[in-house]
């Protein structure tokens, strides 16, 4: 069991370029290449970025890079938006998904007690929320979410992870797990969002009662799940 302590974030890891073994994990060289804006902030996030109050969602937005991850469906590869680990660790990763219209800025105060537990830790924006180059408009659907993810998994991540699916993230995690088993080791959901063909018990409720009861219990109508950058003002 690995035991996890509350602490402040890390500081940013900006222009580290060496890599060093120590122990077991292995610090990883963190050089984006891309151009900042001056106060430690990705140039690519929106300028509203620069209100935010949080401190750990500013820690966690200034580590946001965008990674080439070729795809089929296009010819040229999409820049995705995650957060890479610090460390790698000889135990395998626990990569993490978000919510419905949300990004991996969901994540701002359990990434860093990951880290802080010595654990190999990616946050991906699924496709077609977050902060990925969309510009080309690449088709968002179910099919393309997993192999986008897939594609991600291949390119950098090489090992089997430990998958974190909160809300509609885990109808994400549990499609991609069932098409790609050989990725994921474990499954981790977190008030799942996954439905099964059909209504079941609500066929035989009251049309208002029925729509009420889906409304409440689907994790996708909730504040939690719309983490917008005014959230952390």
């Amino acid at each position: 069991m690995i035991a996890v302590k509350f602490g402040s974030p890390p500081a940013p890891a900006m222009g580290v370029t060496v890599a060093n073994k120590c122990g077991s994990l292995t610090v990883l060289a963190c050089n984006t290449g891309i151009a900042g804006t001056g106060t430690g902030f990705p140039s690519f996030l929106p300028k509203e970025v620069h209100k935010i109050k949080d401190p750990f969602a500013r820690t966690l937005a200034q580590r946001i890079e965008r990674l080439p991850v070729h795809v089929g469906f296009t010819e040229s590869c999409i820049m995705s938006s995650c957060v890479k680990p610090l460390t790698q660790s000889e135990t395998n990763p626990v990569v993490l998904l978000h919510c419905f219209d949300s990004s991996c800025l969901e994540w701002r105060g359990t990434f860093p007690l990951l880290e802080e537990a010595g654990l190999e830790a990616w946050a991906i924006d699924v496709l077609g929320w977050g902060f990925s180059d969309l510009e080309r408009r690449p088709p968002c659907n179910a099919a393309s979410k997993r192999n986008h993810l897939y594609q991600l998994w291949k390119s950098y991540i090489k090992r089997p992870m430990i998958l974190v699916g909160p809300s509609l993230g885990a109808a994400v995690a549990i499609d991609f797990a069932v098409n790609y088993p050989e990725a994921v080791e474990k499954l981790v959901l977190i008030n799942a969002c996954v439905y099964a063909e059909g209504t079941g018990v609500l066929a035989g409720l009251p049309r208002m009662v029925a729509y009420a009861a889906a409304m409440n219990s689907d994790g996708l109508h909730t504040p939690r799940d719309h983490l917008s950058l005014h959230s952390f003002f």
